[in-house]
């Protein structure tokens, strides 16, 4: 029998009871992507419907500008709705969608959401001009003039805002604080544009919409503030996290040991990420995201944060007995992706941290199990020890694929996976590692024969 395959059988001592064993926690809910985008879909139908129950049949030209208004509204309203929703952190969502995609969609649908309060405002100018027959500038004056108009103006421009401070070329340019603080504007926003919303003539013109309408609002407000704001504070005050060590891995990298009380209450699944917050000075009112980087053990936890930013250098220097607040855990890159006996797990960079815990966890036997660790040399390997501990441990197979991004030669090139791994395309593969050697991964392993679908990667959205 080999090594990693043997059992310990334990014997009941003669006469004595056998102990009771906990029943085994039940899986997390998750809700699948399609079943998201389905419902998603869904509401869109109905908010159309409403509209076509009430629209106005006439061919008048401020009419037919004033029905396209109204659809263009109802629309961006229910788009905000589901652009919050999206970020709510419901853990059925975030566990079967996965947090990244979460934050794809929400980007992808914020254009949307913009274009169409763009498009209801010029929609609404015109039903206006043509209504009272004068020019747009006049127009446009008297608009501003009803109390709901000015508030809906003032909601469109801080939820564009947030928007345009998320393109890439301002993103980057922004501290996180700002960007966050930009971010936050949009509840006003949508508070702003749900007011206007309630007395315009869609949803004033029934009791029935208008009841649907504020249920809808306010289910997605009690989502926000339980998963945001109660959850967090509540684990905080049952988990009592403390810093107990921080320990230097690299140069650049250390990782930071946590102590707290009922650990296994949290479910952290291996792949998953917490948003941590640590109550020290200059670091305590920014919350980001870090992965387990080992099992969840007792009644302690572990990260490994790589230096790459004014905050990410401050936690180098935690002290012990830190005060830690963390929400989660979050993402869907843990084993109920797997669908193949064999696994291949890729890391670049400090993305091993997610990696690492699935190469000790996930079932696996003498060769069903394989990890690839992409770095430019030997000195950045983080966890090394480690690693190979565990390699030696399961019988697993692990490769460093060393060298520069720019080398003539390519280790994530198809054809080296493939001599390294022969059976690749009979694989899942699960990924995680810096978005530009991500996208390369995931085309060069698809180019040699790995379906899509059995490409397992989650990047940590802020």
């Amino acid at each position: 029998m080999a090594p990693d395959r043997a059992h310990v059988v334990q014997r009941a001592a003669f006469g004595a009871r056998p102990q009771p064993q906990p029943a085994p926690p039940a899986p997390p809910l998750r809700l699948a992507p399609r079943a998201l985008r389905g419902g998603i879909a869904a509401g869109a139908f109905g908010v159309c419907a409403l509209w076509g129950l009430q629209v106005d049949a006439s061919a008048r030209l401020d009419a037919l500008f004033a029905s396209g208004a109204h659809l263009s509204g109802l629309l961006a309203g229910y788009g905000v709705l589901v652009m919050l929703f999206l970020m709510a952190r419901v853990p059925a969502v975030e566990h079967g969608v996965g947090a990244d995609r979460l934050a794809r969609w929400h980007a992808f649908g914020g254009r949307y959401v913009l274009s169409l309060c763009a498009g209801h405002a010029v929609l609404a100018l015109c039903a206006y001009t043509a209504h009272t027959g004068t020019d747009l500038l006049t127009a446009a004056v008297g608009l501003l003039g009803y109390a709901g108009i000015a508030a809906a103006l003032a909601g469109t421009v801080l939820i564009a805002s947030a928007g345009i401070t998320s393109a890439r070329r301002i993103r980057v340019r922004l501290p996180h604080e700002v960007w966050r603080a930009v971010h936050f504007l949009t509840y006003v926003g949508a508070a702003l544009a749900f007011a206007h919303q309630l007395v315009g003539p869609d949803i004033a013109s029934s009791a029935l919409s208008r009841w649907l309408w504020a249920m809808a609002h306010a289910t997605v407000a009690v989502l926000l503030l339980w998963y945001r704001v109660v959850v967090p504070v509540r684990q905080a005050l049952r988990h009592s996290l403390r810093v107990i060590a921080v320990r230097h891995e690299s140069p650049d990298v250390v990782s930071v040991v946590m102590q707290g009380i009922g650990l296994a209450q949290l479910r952290a699944e291996p792949g998953q990420f917490f948003r941590w917050r640590f109550l020290q000075r200059r670091i305590w009112h920014t919350a980001l995201p870090f992965s387990l980087s080992a099992p969840v053990t007792g009644d302690t936890l572990r990260i490994t944060v790589k230096s790459v930013g004014n905050h990410t250098r401050r936690i180098r220097r935690l002290r012990t007995g830190t005060r830690v607040l963390a929400s989660g855990p979050f993402g869907a890159m843990t084993a109920h992706r797997r669908t193949r006996r064999k696994v291949l797990l890729l890391a670049g960079g400090v993305g091993i941290t997610p990696m690492r815990v699935l190469y000790e966890t996930l079932p696996a036997g003498p060769g069903e199990l394989t990890l690839l660790y992409r770095a430019r040399s030997a000195a950045q390997l983080v966890l090394r020890d480690e690693l190979e501990e565990i390699a030696h441990r399961r019988g697993a197979a692990l490769h460093y694929l060393l060298g520069p991004s720019d080398a003539s030669f390519d280790p994530l090139a198809p054809q080296a996976l493939r001599n390294l791994i022969p059976d690749l395309a009979d694989h899942d593969v699960f990924l995680c590692g810096p978005p530009g050697m991500a996208a390369a991964a995931t085309t060069a392993l698809t180019t040699a024969g790995v379906p899509e679908d059995r490409i397992h990667s989650e990047q940590f959205p802020h």
